[in-house]
Formats: structure tokens, sequence, C-alpha cells
């Protein structure tokens, strides 16, 4: 994704100014959507801030939840040192303008309406403390002001340069930080913390909620110390119920173990129910996202199953191609060991038929040797042959008879 430019954005007008900063409504250009960049020179921050900005930046890439205001972009002005942070605009503003509001009209809210602004609060604390990778984002710093609405009057948690990141369950935060009329005691005592300091600052927010003001004030903060570390304040206007009473003073235990944690929370009869609605609205909403996900894992795995019977047939292809290359090896050899064979029938013939001529050969000699003997008339040496000697044989045994003579002394009559 191409990074953003000042360019891309027309700034509206501003929204407000603090330490932190200036916050500024801006319109997108490229679509017109309407969004809100947090401004800030972090050319004069200390290697502290610094982190906290970094810190809060992470954190809004991370947290993407329908009440935690979310982020889009950011742009850095390396020559003016300036940071934008572009996030969604909240059309409501925030909490703290709404007390106003009402302090200024001397109404209190409708009980319904802080139900379900507590609830959305709930749900936007839930996705921060329960992660699914294991880790729990403690916010820090949960006031009217950090909570915003938009233009459904829906919550939008947000600000969160102060949140810190616990790995594990059993971790726990010592920094001072946050606004102290909604810092917990173990904050106040410099105890170390965890997520239960955040629903401390719930308790304190939703009894403003109720009473127009917090429930621990003071002229100082050592004696809001003394006075959050006392625990005491005032019911809240008794036209709210003892039910939403209850479980505000619930979290405003001053025991941090004696709080419920968030998921606790949700189960107090008012606000499940409106998570079993929360619920099956979002099954409602996503049964089509659902089904439109499995149909696409269904197209997905016909396209794994396609390619894999592709991958066998190219393979098949292959053997084939390899028996086919060994048939025609196989054949070829056949073939040269024929031509072979018959190299050796033909040699055999050749040698059998020169010892068929060596044989007449040497039987024709023989037997011209013995018509010679039988022409001179001489059997001095030979003696009677045998009636039952073959022509051949008498050849044979002619010479034999002859050599042997020849050992004795006898002479040839030749």
């Amino acid at each position: 994704m191409p990074t953003s430019r000042l360019e891309d954005y027309e700034v509206m007008y501003t929204i407000g100014t603090g330490s932190y900063g200036t916050c500024k409504k801006v319109r997108r250009r490229t679509d017109g959507k309407v969004l809100v960049w947090k401004e800030m020179d972090y050319g004069t921050m200390s290697e502290a801030e610094k982190s906290m900005l970094v810190s809060e930046v992470n954190l809004l890439r991370e947290l993407k939840h329908q009440h935690i205001v979310r982020y889009y972009d950011r742009i850095i002005d390396r020559s003016n040192t300036t940071i934008y942070i572009v996030m969604e605009y909240c059309e409501g503003g925030d909490l703290a303008s709404l007390i106003s509001r009402c302090r200024r009209e001397r109404r209190y809210l409708e009980e319904d309406l802080i139900w379900k602004l507590f609830f959305q609060i709930c749900l936007a604390l839930k996705e921060c403390h329960n992660r699914r990778d294991g880790k729990t984002f403690l916010h820090r710093d949960l006031k009217p002001a950090n909570v915003f609405l938009d233009a459904n009057k829906d919550v939008k948690l947000g600000d969160f340069g102060l949140a810190r990141v616990l790995a594990h369950d059993t971790s726990f935060a010592k920094t001072f930080v946050g606004t102290p009329y909604y810092m917990s005691p173990e904050q106040m005592n410099n105890m170390s913390y965890n997520e239960k300091s955040d629903i401390w600052s719930l308790g304190c927010l939703i009894y403003e909620l109720c009473s127009l003001s917090p429930p621990f004030l003071a002229a100082n903060q050592k004696q809001l110390a003394v006075r959050v570390r006392e625990g005491k304040y005032r019911r809240v206007p008794f036209q709210y119920s003892d039910e939403l009473n209850s479980v505000i003073g619930s979290m405003l235990n001053i025991t941090d173990d004696r709080r419920p944690d968030i998921e606790t929370l949700l189960q107090t009869p008012q606000l499940a129910s409106r998570l079993r609605e929360y619920n099956a609205k979002n099954d409602k909403a996503e049964a089509p996202r659902r089904r439109s996900r499995e149909d696409a894992g269904d197209r997905r795995r016909s396209r794994e199953k396609e390619d894999l019977l592709k991958q066998r047939e190219d393979a098949l292809v292959v053997r084939e191609c390899a028996l086919e290359d060994k048939e025609k090896e196989v054949e070829a050899r056949e073939k040269n060991l024929a031509v072979r064979e018959k190299i050796v029938e033909d040699k055999l013939a050749r040698a059998e038929s020169l010892m068929k001529q060596y044989t007449e050969l040497a039987v024709a000699k023989a037997n011209r040797a013995l018509a010679d003997f039988d022409i001179n008339g001489d059997d001095t040496c030979t003696g009677r042959l045998s009636p039952r000697l073959t022509d051949n044989n008498k050849a044979l045994h002619y010479l034999r008879v002859r050599e042997g003579k020849k050992g004795r002394g006898c002479r040839s009559p030749l």
C-alpha cells in the first residue's frame, strides 16, 4: 500500500487543541470520507513521550473492533517533525461533552442509555483485556473524554496514548499514569496494577454518567488520594436502579482482587441480556459472510483437489513416457540379442560344416592310404581285419596297427 501524503487530505476545521497536540477534521480526497487526524510535534517530545506515541500507533493498528476508534493511517512530516495519526471521525463527540451538556441542562441521562454505553465500553475493554494472542492491553486512561460517540450514539473507545501491553495474566504495570479522578487505589499507592485498574476507572466513569460528577472529588491530588484509598462515595441518584448502583459498587471496591473482571461484568443480568442480543445480531449479520467464507473455502478446496489431480495426471504422463522409453530400450536390446544370436548360430553352423568337411577329408585320406596298402599286397603287419568293421573304422584301425608296428621295429613294406 503506498504511503499517504498530506496532500491526500483536505483540512476542514480544528476540533480541539491540547497538550497532546491538535485534532482536526479532514476529508480524504480519493473518496470524500470524513476522518480526523491527531497532529503532534514529536520534535519537542521526550524519549518517553515518543515511546508512548509509537505505542499508541501500534496499538491502534492492532485493535480492530466496532466499539474502538478505527485507525486508518499515519503521515510523518520529517521536515516539520510532525506526525499525523488519521482515525475514524466520531460525530457524536465524547462522553465528557455529553455530561457537561446534561449538567448545564440540569437533567440526568436515561438509565437504559447508561446500560447501553456501559455494555459497549465493556465490549471494547474485552477486546483489550482478552486478546486472542494471549496479551492484555491496559488502557490506563479510561475517562469520559476518551470515550467517543458516533452518529448512532454508539461507543468508540479511543486515545490509547497511555496504553500498556501485559504479556500474560500475572504481569503488572508500575508506571504512575492516568487522570487522577479515575486512578485506582493501587495506582495512588504506587503499587503494581493490572487490568483491574481499568475496571476501577470504568466504575468511576459509569458513576459520573449517573451523577454527572466523579465519585471522588478533592481540592488537590493529596486529598484526592486519601479519598480514593478510603473508597467512600455517595450513592448514585435514587432514580437509578439498585442493580446499577450495585454493579458500580463492585467495580469501586478498593481491593482489586474483589473487583469483577470484564467477563464477570458481562454476566450481570442487564449486560448479559444485551450480550445475547448483540451476539444474535452479529450471528445474523455474520451468516452471509460466513456462508461466503465457506463457499470460498469450498472453491479453494475444489481448486486444490483439481490441482492435486492435475499433478497426479502429470505424474502419470511422466511415468507413461518413462515406461515407453524403457519398452523401446528393451525392444532395442531384444533386437540386438536376436542379431547376436543369429551371428552365433551362423558361426556354429559354419563350425559344424568345417568339422564335417574336416572329418570327410580325414576319412578320404585314410581310405586312400588303405587302398594304397591293399594294392601293394603286403599284409605282413596288418593281420586279419574284423569283418564287422566299417570302411571308416577299417581305415582308422589300419592306421593304428601301422603306427604300432613301427614302434616294435616292424619295417614298412614301402
